[in-house]
């Protein structure tokens, strides 16, 4: 939840997992921008078969009537040949950086990058056309598709920011929580739990906190 302000030009969010998964399916964790045209992109970490060790990073989206959005190569590699999913060895217990911002150079293309907190190092995974001049609507979220009964796995997310037009830096006070539906394809046993600075989803537990409800954000 940011104030209202000038519109953003950067977003940013810190990411850790905590229990990485058990099984072989597909678990994806991402920070989520808009783009003034409707479409949206997601800059996040997977969990994907596909993938050395099953460990990849991503950065692509969807432009109006769901177009895949035109990116740039990414210096990564990628074992599938898959252009918005590439090869990136994370490590669970470890914190990243995942931000969106301008190209340099580049109106209207947007660089998905993620900086490894413990190391220092920033990987560019590639640059997406989302046009436009600001982003709107960030979000961050858990794509799960695994089982309901699939052992429970965790990440936490802390380090929410986002930089303004006119150079603000802002920083959320709380955050607003969702779930998918039951009826859509989502599990009831998800949950989001409040943790200092920052805050869990957690897969396979009992759910404490109701959608919709805001969690206040310390420190």
């Amino acid at each position: 939840m940011l104030p209202p302000s000038a519109p953003l030009t950067e977003v940013a969010a810190v990411l850790e997992v905590r229990d990485a998964p058990a099984v072989e399916r597909l678990y994806f964790w991402a920070l989520q921008v808009g783009f003034p045209d409707g479409g949206a992109a997601h800059v996040g970490l997977q969990w994907n078969a596909r993938h050395p060790a099953g460990r990849a990073a991503n950065w692509g989206g969807y432009g109006p009537g769901g177009r895949l959005l035109d990116g740039s190569p990414s210096a990564l590699p990628s074992r599938p040949d898959d252009p918005n999913t590439r090869d990136f060895g994370w490590a669970p217990g470890r914190q990243y950086r995942l931000q969106v911002a301008p190209t340099p150079g580049r109106p209207g293309w947007w660089r998905g990058s993620i900086r490894d907190l413990v190391s220092g190092a920033t990987t560019v995974v590639r640059d997406l056309a989302g046009g436009g001049d600001h982003l709107a609507q960030p979000v961050v979220w858990s794509e799960v598709f695994a089982r309901c009964d699939h052992p429970s796995t965790s990440v936490r997310w802390s380090g929410l920011e986002a930089q303004t037009a006119d150079g603000r830096l802002m920083r959320p006070r709380a955050v607003v929580v969702g779930y998918e539906a039951g009826a859509a394809g989502g599990c009831d046993n998800t949950d989001v739990r409040p943790d200092g600075d920052g805050w869990l989803q957690v897969t396979a537990v009992e759910r404490g906190t109701a959608p919709g409800a805001v969690l206040p954000l310390t420190g």
